[in-house]
């Protein structure tokens, strides 16, 4: 594996608020990364048009993806486009008044698209055409208790506090799931008390391998979980593993699976937020030092570190995901 397709976003060099995460970041980025040098380029550079945003200073920035078939599937928090590559010519774009915060956007086997809408606490499918055909609450009651289908969302700076935070689909067999950052759990669309108890910290991912469901936490874990038992089998603490100035390594979000031993992971530098809640954890951490953001290579086998790759360094100061530039990822795990 030479290269990754990198999905985030870069920061202000000033902004009036750095509290405010929904206004700090200006365009969103696709890098496309050398893993054997640790180069990089910009793919892509996007900025969100006013009509399609809160505001002029509201934040720009690629959440998670996906790639299947020469198509990259991408979502701002109030757009989905689909790429194709290795060209990045654009094939389609969607944008509705019910997107608000998205966080991941991804094909079904059928062919329709599925969002998590993480300011609405629901999971969207929609048709390549922008066609609304089916909406689920990440709580499991009705979807709009708590909106009006009156409202453009996407002109809503932030719906937060969510109850949810639903942020990443994925399949077990034919059967949809959502990863709930704020409940530490991911469940079925299908089936709500089908559920999968991470309960460590903020969860992100579910990527489907050899088995296993893969999640991060943001203080640094990577999660191994059953999808027959529904239990957590593995839990591996990142910050342990070759890090012995006890480095803050930032908000760890985001898996590409090399082979069954060697993993990458992504952290976003950590930043002010006024929602401490979600960096609790660093107040239990004697900090020396903070990376920036970055990408790791591990091996979980040897429990190594073998490669960093300094986002910073290409303009990005966050990053959501990452691709092989060589093929897509499976969408699936054996139930």
């Amino acid at each position: 594996m030479r290269s990754l397709y990198v999905m985030g976003g870069r920061q202000r060099k000033s902004f009036e608020n750095i509290e405010a995460e929904w206004f700090l970041f200006e365009k969103a980025l696709v890098l496309r990364v050398d893993t054997e040098t640790g180069k990089g380029e910009v793919c892509l550079e996007y900025e969100t048009p006013l009509e399609a945003r809160a505001s002029e200073k509201s934040s720009v920035m690629f959440k998670s993806g996906s790639l299947k078939d020469n198509r990259l599937y991408l979502c701002t928090s109030t757009e989905v486009m689909i790429y194709e590559v290795p060209s990045f010519k654009r094939l389609a774009y969607i944008s509705l008044p019910c997107f608000n915060d998205l966080h991941h956007v991804c094909p079904a086997p059928n062919g329709n698209l599925m969002i998590a809408a993480t300011g609405m606490d629901m999971v969207l499918e929609i048709t390549p055409e922008g066609k609304v055909v089916r909406e689920w609450s990440a709580l499991g009651d009705d979807p709009w208790q708590r909106f009006s289908r009156e409202v453009d969302y996407r002109k809503v700076a932030t719906n937060k506090p969510y109850r949810a935070h639903a942020n990443y689909v994925f399949w077990i067999g034919d059967e949809p799931w959502v990863g709930r950052s704020d409940l530490k759990d991911a469940v079925s669309l299908e089936n709500p008390r089908r559920r999968i108890d991470v309960g460590i910290n903020c969860v992100h991912d579910g990527i489907p391998f050899n088995g296993s469901i893969y999640f991060t936490t943001v203080d640094g874990n990577l999660v191994a979980a059953n999808p027959d038992t529904l239990r957590v089998d593995r839990v591996i603490d990142l910050k342990t593993i070759d890090n012995p100035n006890n480095a803050l390594l930032g908000f760890c979000r985001g898996i590409f699976i090399e082979d069954e031993k060697k993993f990458w992971i992504g952290f976003t530098r950590v930043r002010q937020t006024k929602w401490k809640e979600k960096v609790a954890w660093i107040k239990r951490t004697l900090i020396a030092a903070q990376k920036p953001t970055h990408l790791a290579l591990y091996d979980i086998e040897r429990q190594r570190l073998l490669k960093e790759i300094n986002l910073e360094n290409f303009g990005m100061n966050a990053v959501f995901n990452m691709f092989p530039t060589e093929n897509a990822l499976p969408t699936a795990a054996k139930a």
